[in-house]
């Protein structure tokens, strides 16, 4: 429950702190004194939009802090735990806006984000406000109110996954139908790349040795003459060098046999001699094996030259240009089975319509039950409230769509099902049902949301209920059932309920009043618990205007005696 709400430079109030109690918690207060701000505060801190509007006039920002005792509340420290956020039975949440529009929040403590702020406050408060009022006549809200009132919170969730399957495996569908209409064009393309680069796979895997191949038929007469003129010199011609040292290489053997010490030069000399000979022998054998072979120099020609094409295509390296070739060729071996895994996609989107049509229309049939009590437990609220010929009809339809969207039995399927609801009410006996929107005045609809918050009272998370305003256009005996009705949810939730009705502030546990002064050059508002005395005089004054008087206070004593009898 709300424990505290502190509010300052918001709007007209400049600073101010309540703290309620369990049970019935009512505002009172004159017309404009700023007791729906204290609703705009707590909507505030519950994740509202921050407007820089609602700082105060010279003030830099505005403030809301507001703290939750949850020590009765397992659930929901529970959830908190799961968010990482730790509490000892007591939850923080705090926001600020600056007159520039920035807005901050807090969570015991710490810096967070709006969403966090409004995921954890989830489920905290349920506001009952004239914008409420409007909610409920706008058909959009209705089957939240029907699903809420039938418990069908798990179904909905299997609903919900079942159509996100469903809209998965339509995408995946639409993207291999598509893919049929460029499929043949982009078969071809990749069949000749991977064509491509095959056909010159050995050349890209021996680069290097094909270029100094290519040079070496370019320049073969060259490299020929070279070789043949090195070997002649070497070893062929009458005074060729090998022959020189060959007789050098036995001088200085003959000497090392008279000096023992010119053997290691003797055998140097030889060493040398034999290598010559050797080399000459290479270079006489290149210049023999080699010719000049212009065919074979076309084709190096022309394989380096793709290889240079291919490069700008597909990548600098031969490695980039084989992995481009692996690539292309498993996504024409994925085309190539096209027909396989259209089929598949037709099965798995077959499969997923069947499973999320047949969770929609247990939601449906389950709904269709359900219509038929929550009408008739609104309609008997709404007798109790001064309303006992109003008949309500909760009306169940088919979502409307195009052929495009999925559907269901005739039925747009979105992820809460293939089902429309809306409230019709017919106020007097022997008229038609028709949309609230259309019928139901301004204290209709506070009755007619009164009604629906007793009826769903204690189905959801929240233990503290806000009515602001829910007693608008009512009065007399109506507004004693109003406030009896009020303080029955404040039984088993915390109740805080804004009124200018005496018959429902006599209800009260607590009871507080909201007054506007005039300091200075500027306007405040303030409230504070009223003792007793200060309790009767309040609803005296609601029930007797500006001037108290004895019959007036004598009234507000007798309504007070009987609420609380």
């Amino acid at each position: 429950m709300l424990t505290c709400l502190r509010v300052r430079s918001f709007a007209i109030i400049e600073a101010l702190e309540v703290e309620l109690d369990a049970g019935l918690n009512i505002v009172t207060g004159e017309t404009g004194a700023g007791k729906s701000i204290l609703v705009d505060a707590l909507q505030l801190v519950l994740g509202a939009r921050g407007r820089p509007e609602v700082v105060r006039t010279d003030a830099e920002t505005a403030e809301v802090e507001a703290l939750f005792d949850l020590s009765r509340d397992p659930e929901t420290l529970a959830a908190l735990r799961d968010q990482g956020i730790e509490t000892e039975g007591e939850l923080l949440v705090r926001r600020v806006v600056s007159a520039t529009g920035r807005t901050r929040a807090y969570i015991n403590g710490r810096l967070a984000t709006l969403a966090q702020l409004r995921e954890v406050t989830k489920g905290l408060a349920d506001i009952s406000s004239q914008h409420e009022y409007h909610s409920l006549a706008d058909a959009r809200h209705h089957l939240t109110y029907l699903d809420a009132f039938a418990k069908h919170g798990p179904l909905l969730a299997e609903a919900e996954k079942a159509y996100e399957m469903l809209v998965d495996k339509a995408a995946r569908l639409e993207e291999v139908v598509t893919e049929e209409r460029g499929r043949i064009d982009r078969e071809d393309l990749l069949r000749y790349q991977v064509n491509e680069i095959d056909s010159l796979r050995e050349a890209l895997e021996h680069e290097d040795e094909l270029l100094v191949e290519r040079e070496r038929l370019r320049h073969a007469e060259k490299l020929g003459t070279a070789a043949g003129e090195a070997e002649a010199q070497l070893y062929a011609d009458d005074d060729s060098i090998c022959g020189a040292l060959s007789r050098i290489a036995a001088s200085v053997e003959d000497a090392s046999e008279l000096d023992r010490s010119l053997e290691p030069t003797a055998t140097q000399v030889r060493e040398a001699l034999i290598q010559l000979e050797d080399a000459a022998s290479e270079l006489g054998r290149y210049a023999r094996d080699l010719s000049y072979d212009p065919a074979r120099l076309s084709v190096l020609e022309d394989q380096l030259d793709r290889l240079v094409r291919i490069k700008k295509k597909y990548g600098d390296t031969s490695r980039e240009i084989l992995a481009h070739r692996d690539q292309a060729s498993a996504e024409l071996e994925s085309l190539e089975r096209y027909e396989e895994r259209l089929d598949r996609c037709q099965r798995e989107y077959d499969d997923a319509l069947e499973y999320a049509g047949g969770v929609a229309k247990r939601l449906r049939e389950k709904r269709q039950s359900a219509a038929v009590e929550l009408s008739r437990a609104i309609s008997k609220e709404l007798s109790s409230l001064g309303m006992g010929e109003a008949k309500v009809t909760v009306e169940l339809a088919s979502l409307e769509g195009g052929p495009r969207e999925l559907q269901v039995a005739g039925a747009r399927l979105s992820a809460t099902g293939i089902d429309r609801a809306e409230l019709l009410i017919a106020p007097n006996r022997g008229e038609e049902a028709k949309p609230l929107r259309k019928i139901a005045s301004g204290g209709e609809l506070s009755r007619a949301m009164l009604a629906i918050k007793r009826v769903l009272a204690g189905l959801g998370p929240a233990s503290l209920y806000v009515f602001d305003e829910v007693d608008a256009g009512v009065g007399g005996a109506v507004a004693e059932v109003i406030g009896r009705k009020i303080h029955e949810v404040a039984k088993h939730s915390q109740v805080l309920c804004i009124t200018h009705l005496p018959q429902i502030s006599a209800y009260a546990d607590a009871h507080y009043r909201v007054h506007k002064e005039v300091v200075g050059e500027r306007t405040r508002s303030d409230i504070r618990l009223l003792s007793d005395k200060e309790r009767l005089e309040e609803i005296a004054r609601m029930l007797g205007g500006v001037t108290v008087t004895a019959q007036a206070r004598a009234a507000a004593k007798a309504l007070i005696q009987s609420a609380t009898t």
